[in-house]
């Protein structure tokens, strides 16, 4: 059972807008967007989050693990899906600039199905979620975040111990993809993936 966070006004606007007038945006409508027949409909708004990483942002750790802090992460934009007919065809992303929500660039790719089709299975979860996109640039890596507090602002940046992450497909090598995980179980996973290895000489690769 989802129960989705409203998108800000401005961002469905502009989503609209680029829609409506494509002489209007810079960036050109998809192949799929300008062949289609039909009218083109922006649905199921998720926040995106991008996972901080090394580099300013404390890396992903197992909840409750002594001595390290949770993972962070950022609202990077809301995306909408571009529904034409029965199904979803394109996405488009918003960002925020200084101006407020805009309209940034549409997109397609599996994805853009793969989203669609985790959405679908989580509407038959028994338990309520505020469903969110979790994003790993650094693994290439999107997952469909399913929020517990189905109350909470979609801009709330931190993954609760009740939370479930469902990577999408392509996932990264080892990591199933369509496969709920409780964040406790994946995000470590993560975690290892992004940490880089010690160096050589140093005090770690000494004790390995």
């Amino acid at each position: 059972m989802l129960r989705p966070s409203p998108a800000p006004a401005p961002a469905l606007r502009s989503v609209l807008a680029a829609l409506g007038t494509p002489s209007a945006v810079r960036e050109p409508r998809t192949p799929a967007l300008r062949t289609a027949q039909g009218p083109l409909s922006p649905e199921l708004p998720l926040p995106v989050h991008v996972l901080g990483t090394l580099g300013g942002v404390d890396a992903p750790a197992a909840a409750g693990t002594a001595g390290q802090r949770p993972p962070r992460t950022r609202l990077a934009g809301w995306r909408f899906l571009i529904r034409n007919g029965d199904r979803a065809i394109a996405a488009a992303d918003t960002m925020l600039t200084p101006d407020g929500w805009s309209f940034s660039h549409f997109f397609e790719g599996p994805y853009v199905a793969a989203t669609e089709r985790a959405l679908i299975q989580a509407e038959a979860l028994v338990t309520p979620y505020q469903p969110r996109l979790l994003s790993v640039p650094e693994l290439y890596m999107l997952t469909l975040w399913l929020h517990a507090d189905t109350e909470a602002d979609g801009s709330t940046t931190e993954p609760g111990p009740a939370d479930l992450l469902v990577p999408l497909a392509p996932a990264p090598p080892g990591i199933a993809a369509n496969r709920p995980y409780a964040v406790a179980d994946l995000l470590p996973v993560i975690g290892l993936r992004l940490t880089p290895p010690p160096l050589l000489g140093s005090a770690a690769s000494a004790t390995a």
